[in-house]
This record gives structure tokens, sequence and C-alpha cells, in this order.
């Protein structure tokens, strides 16, 4: 199938391993221009090598979220414009109620929810250009059924999900959507750092009883940004091989 995405122009957040990692390498599988950003330089160039020649990188710390603007303007200048955003972000500390002060929420806030909500808010102006654009929000699914060791993602990713959802509507009309994906347990470094040594027992309490790939992770956001997917906005989907339980 053609999703109608050769030629577009991309920027991957959080993209030199894991989820960001395998959505950027979908997409410059279907054609687009991909600018994949992330704090590491080192690990960036290496990705950018198994991306191929349709993809550069810029190193930049979105810890920070004035750091975003800033960004996506680097962005679309190397581009050429910016078509589609995939705000990624690596999870912040795990821990409960009883193990983080207000400081902690604060991080949380800025790397998990603020700096994309800046991203975005940069970025639709070079969508609103072309009448053209796609948003996608990483978040987890612990968003619809919170962890009790994760409350800081569990916060920070729930008022992003807030964000999308309300932002959607404004969009909409301007034929820019904008969804976030949902990932449960996935072959990832943050995976294996909250779940060492326990990835078997893990899969065996997953419907499909197995950990998710990154690739087939990106193949679900770059369907999401395809010309297919242009009447699915506000949306928040999880990918997680039947984890979740729930029926909203």
């Amino acid at each position: 199938m053609d999703f109608g995405l050769s030629g577009k122009r991309a920027l991957v957040t959080g993209a030199s391993s894991g989820l960001g990692l395998g959505a950027a390498r979908s997409m410059a599988q279907e054609g687009v221009k991909v600018v994949i950003a992330s704090r590491s330089e080192e690990k960036l160039e290496r990705a950018a090598r198994l991306l191929g020649s349709q993809s550069s990188y810029i190193a930049t710390d979105l810890s920070d979220p004035d750091n975003a603007k800033k960004l996506v303007e680097q962005a679309a200048a190397r581009l050429g414009g910016l078509d589609i955003l995939v705000c990624n972000s690596g999870g912040p500390r795990a821990g409960g109620f009883f193990d983080l002060d207000l400081e902690d929420y604060r991080r949380a806030l800025d790397a998990n929810m603020l700096s994309s909500i800046e991203l975005a808010k940069a970025a639709v102006p070079f969508m609103e250009k072309t009448n053209w654009g796609r948003i996608i929000a990483i978040t987890s699914l612990w968003v619809r059924q919170p962890s009790q060791n994760l409350i800081l993602s569990n916060t920070a990713r729930t008022g992003l999900t807030a964000f999308f959802k309300t932002m959607s509507g404004a969009l909409a009309a301007k034929n820019i959507t904008a969804n976030t994906v949902q990932p449960g347990f996935h072959q990832t470094d943050r995976f294996n750092e909250l779940n060492p040594n326990s990835g078997a027992t893990v899969a065996s309490q997953i419907p499909a009883k197995s950990l998710g790939s990154p690739d087939d992770f990106g193949a679900v956001v770059t369907f999401l940004c395809s010309e297919q997917a242009k009447y699915i906005t506000g949306v928040s989907l999880p990918v997680d091989g039947g984890l979740y339980a729930g029926l909203m």
C-alpha cells in the first residue's frame, strides 16, 4: 500500500533508539525525509547511518522546553518545511506517591509534557502553509491504566494526552491531524531499565505472549501519518498486544 508519504518532511524526537527510532525508520522506508533528535550526538550519528541518506540529525536537550521551538525551526530550515512531527521523550524516573518531591514533577512536566506542547505549537505554522500536517505524540499505556511505580509518567503524559485531544479539534479543518500512540511493553532500553532480567515474565502476562517490536510500533505511527489516516484525529491508540483490558 502506498501511504502517500514520499517526499514529506518529518521531525522525530527521542529518535536515537527505541520507539522513536522505529518510527523514524518506518517513515524513511516510505520515502519521508527525516530529521531525528535527541541528546546524544553519538547515538544520533549511529541511528542516522541506519536510516540512510534520507535522514539527518540534530542534538538537543528537550528536558528544557525552551529548546523545542529552536529545534523545529532548525529542522524546517534543513528540510525546506515540515509536514510531520513525532514527539517522543524518554520516561522520567520511576517512583510512587511517597518517593518523589515537587521538583521531580516539574522536571517530568518539562520533559514529558511541556516540550511536546512547545514542539507542536512551533510546528503548526509550517503545516498551515501547505494545508497538510500530522502530529503524533508517543505517550504510554499507563495514561489509561496508571502504574503505581510510574507516577511522574502517569501525570505528565496524561496532561499531554489532554492537550493533544484539545488541539486536534482546533486543527482538524486545516487538514492537520493530532493523535497519541500509547505503547505497552516493547523491546527498548527503557523496558530493560525498569524490568531487569524479567522480560520473559512480563511477556507471559501479555495476551500476545511477547514484547512489542519498535519497528512494528513505528509502522503504526507511520500509518497514522498516511493519507489513508486523514480522517483519524484526536485518537489515543493503545499498541500493547492486548494488555489493556478496558472498553474505553
